[in-house]
């Protein structure tokens, strides 16, 4: 059973058209990374399957995606609920101007949830996930703005995962971060696709190739392939996947 699965997908803004025809299936507790150069497309499918593209105007999709057997883009679907399951974080650390423990409660607060007790549990729960417990444990009231990059993007992934969501989308996640802080990053995607499943774009050839078990390559809004991380990198069936891995192009 596959978690996600997307056939013939097309995406449009207003007459521009940006994916062309991409189909791919993801089975669950993996990590899939999303390479190509910059404006193939590999941000706008990613944001297809939290339905982020619907906030933008004149945004619209053919085909079909499905998570756990679902129908995502059904008029039957909430909206608001789905982004519940499938979290996303972002290339820039986004942590609200509040403390520590108010980002990650702030999910959970918002679906009505306030008994204390509940929420202490949580937010410690997700924090720990994000291996940032033990940094920011003794002052949970702290704000979130006196953290450290690395800190604040981890804090964003605990926020997401208070939520409990069952797939996990990061936009460059660790592009913005120092090696050390990225390592860290790194280190988290192997330990949450235990749980999880995760589904990453990134520019960084050395990365993808670290945290992913699939990567597919895309190049001007089209799937040129789709496999195994380690036969992307050491013998892809595409010349254009060899050309873009090896530095030629992108």
């Amino acid at each position: 059973m596959y978690k996600i699965e997307a056939k013939n997908i097309h995406t449009f803004y207003g007459k521009t058209q940006v994916l062309k025809d991409i189909s791919l299936a993801i089975r669950p507790n993996t990590v899939t990374a999303f390479i190509g150069p910059s404006g193939c497309g590999k941000s706008t499918l990613l944001r297809c399957f939290n339905r982020m593209n619907d906030l933008t105007e004149n945004f619209r999709l053919d085909g079909l995606i499905t998570i756990d057997g679902r129908d995502i883009y059904s008029p039957k679907i909430d909206v608001t609920l789905h982004r519940k399951k499938v979290g996303m974080v972002f290339q820039e650390p986004n942590p609200f101007p509040k403390s520590i423990f108010e980002n990650v409660a702030y999910g959970l607060k918002v679906n009505g949830l306030r008994h204390k007790k509940f929420l202490a549990e949580t937010v410690e729960r997700s924090l720990r996930q994000a291996a940032l417990w033990d940094e920011v444990k003794d002052d949970l009231s702290k704000p979130a703005m006196e953290l450290s990059g690395g800190q604040q993007q981890r804090l964003c992934i605990a926020r997401a995962l208070a939520v409990e969501p069952s797939v996990i989308l990061m936009d460059e996640p660790a592009s913005a971060l120092d090696p050390i802080s990225t390592a860290k990053i790194e280190e988290l995607i192997y330990e949450l696709k235990k749980k999880y499943t995760i589904l990453i774009v990134t520019h960084n050839m050395q990365q993808a190739a670290r945290v992913s078990d699939k990567t597919a390559f895309f190049y001007m809004g089209e799937l040129i392939e789709y496999d195994d991380t380690s036969r992307i990198f050491t013998n892809p069936k595409s010349q254009q996947t060899q050309n873009y891995i090896t530095g030629r192009f992108g």
